[in-house]
């Protein structure tokens, strides 16, 4: 059996003065896997997403990401972690509004000379190549700011930004939302053919069940998670 890449036990989250939101016994990801996590909106799936990520800490239970346990990591090397070995789709795809396209793509490098290494001799070409791979390559459209393009186009930006450096775990929180049916099928596709190429892990959230035969692996959230289940 492969490493789990992701690796829950007993995990209770809940935000302060507030219901839980989570109380999953066990949720594990392994190594090379490309996991689809359903669950309606409301049911935590950005809030396990940051837990995952390092951004949240659970009240109580077991998070371990890439064979860190993120309990006992210090904020700093939860950053650094996340930093070199993850790449985030995030929901809102958090760009840079004032950089153009490739630049927002590259400032992962920035953060992470592991991840600036694993680019290569040339990271705007890499960069390009994975923007093309897309469907984003018209040179004039690289270079204007990403704030002119439209929400598809930006979320297949905030995709190859996660997609460079070769992360070891990729986690995509409602990426395709923006998307018609026939480009988000297509941007799927080759989502997870790059993550493949890499060797990565992947785990993409959406509240979409039409989705999950994309994917080698399934889960329902609201199965998995207690706090979320009907009375």
């Amino acid at each position: 059996m492969a490493d789990p890449v992701i690796d829950i036990e007993g995990l209770r989250f809940a935000w302060k003065s507030g219901p839980q939101v989570l109380d999953m016994d066990t949720f594990r990801v392994d190594a090379g896997e490309r996991v689809f996590l359903r669950g309606p909106s409301g049911s935590g799936k950005s809030t396990l997403l940051g837990l995952i990520a390092g951004v949240l800490q659970p009240q109580a239970g077991r998070i371990c990401v890439l064979g860190e346990d993120m309990n006992v990591l210090k904020a700093g090397r939860r950053d650094r972690l996340r930093a070199d070995r993850m790449g985030v789709i995030f929901q809102m795809f958090n760009l840079v509004p004032y950089l153009s396209v490739t630049g927002n793509v590259l400032l992962p490098l920035r953060f992470s000379p592991a991840r600036r290494m694993a680019a290569g001799n040339d990271p705007q070409a890499e960069a390009r190549r994975l923007l093309a791979r897309l469907g984003l390559e018209d040179k004039e459209l690289l270079e204007r700011r990403v704030s002119d393009l439209s929400v598809g186009q930006q979320q297949r930006v905030a995709a190859a930004r996660a997609l460079i450096g070769s992360p070891s775990l990729v986690i995509a929180d409602e990426p395709t939302s923006a998307l018609d049916a026939d480009a988000r099928d297509r941007f799927i596709t080759l989502l997870s053919e790059e993550v493949e190429r890499s060797g990565a892990t992947l785990l993409f959230v959406s509240h979409d069940a039409s989705l999950a035969g994309l994917f080698t692996r399934a889960a329902d959230l609201t199965a998995i998670n207690r706090a979320g289940a009907p009375a």
